[in-house]
């Protein structure tokens, strides 16, 4: 018996504005902005129909995005690896600086072969060059 990843949750201040940039980001939607926007929680995913319980392989997570009082203070321990899908990796830098991510050095070397952003309030993530799924 194994477990499918299906969900990362991420805190943060500001849960809409957060899955909006991630929306924007990833081409997800939001699935659940209702009863939990106002307790502050919000989750988006992918348009496509998930392939779940009774359909086995892949099933694209989603991002649920909680306020907490409590602002980010250090390095992530977890981050998002992403692969551009129909660019190339300096295009889609620059895509995703224009919606509000920023560089963020976490004592890179400049060897990487992935460029490290921070989206709008800091969480670290990369984006890959030739690592495609």
């Amino acid at each position: 018996m194994t477990s499918k990843f299906t969900e990362l949750a991420i805190d943060c201040a500001d849960p809409s504005g957060l899955a909006r940039f991630w929306c924007a980001v990833l081409g997800y939607e939001v699935l659940d902005d209702g009863e939990d926007a106002e307790e502050g929680v919000v989750t988006i995913g992918s348009p496509q129909v998930p392939e779940g319980r009774s359909r086995p392989g892949p099933v694209p997570p989603t991002l649920t995005f909680a306020r907490v009082p409590e602002g980010k203070t250090i390095k992530n321990r977890l981050h998002l690896d992403l692969n551009p899908t129909d660019t190339d990796q300096e295009a889609e830098v620059r895509r995703v600086l224009d919606l509000g991510a920023r560089p963020a050095d976490v004592g890179q070397t400049g060897e990487e072969s992935w460029v490290t952003l921070a989206d709008p309030e800091g969480n670290e993530f990369c984006i890959l060059a030739s690592r495609h799924p």
